[in-house]
């Protein structure tokens, strides 16, 4: 791989994700073989639980092509694609005045993301949470989080 241009801008998760595979990353289970380093083996485990392990360039530039009528600041894109908001909860703080640039096309711009951008895998619950009636995971009580011994 040649380096057309150094520092050209900053990378969004995906692209971060597909140099490392490039290099070895997802190939070498026992972590010696390829040239990568142990820093960048545990951003590699890192990106492949995101949502950047479900992306693919296609989406992304179709994405880009429609997000254009928000106008957006390239950081704020960029945010957007590594993160995958879901709720205006999570993409307030991404965007800059949202309220004020965007207003009711908050939940437009979320179902947009939703639809063009993967979702991150699922996190399965552990065994230490407990699911409550009303769908809330709580933390176990007391009794449920000791052992018996035998």
């Amino acid at each position: 791989m040649k380096i057309k241009k150094a520092n050209a801008g900053a990378l969004t998760n995906f692209e971060v994700l597909d140099f490392l595979r490039s290099r070895g990353a997802a190939k070498d289970p026992t972590r010696v073989i390829a040239p990568i380093a142990a820093s960048e083996f545990k951003v590699y485990d890192y990106l492949v639980e995101s949502a950047a392990c479900n992306q693919t360039r296609e989406h992304i530039n179709e994405f880009l092509k429609k997000c254009q009528k928000y106008d957006l600041a390239k950081a704020e894109i960029l945010n957007i694609i590594n993160v995958r908001p879901s709720s205006p909860v999570e993409i307030d703080p991404i965007i800059e005045e949202c309220e004020k640039r965007i207003g009711e096309g908050i939940e437009e711009l979320i179902e947009l993301v939703e639809t063009v951008l993967p979702a991150p895998p699922s996190q399965p619950n552990t065994e230490d949470e407990v699911v409550a009636d009303d769908g809330e995971q709580q933390p176990p009580t007391a009794a449920e989080g000791m052992e018996t011994e035998n």
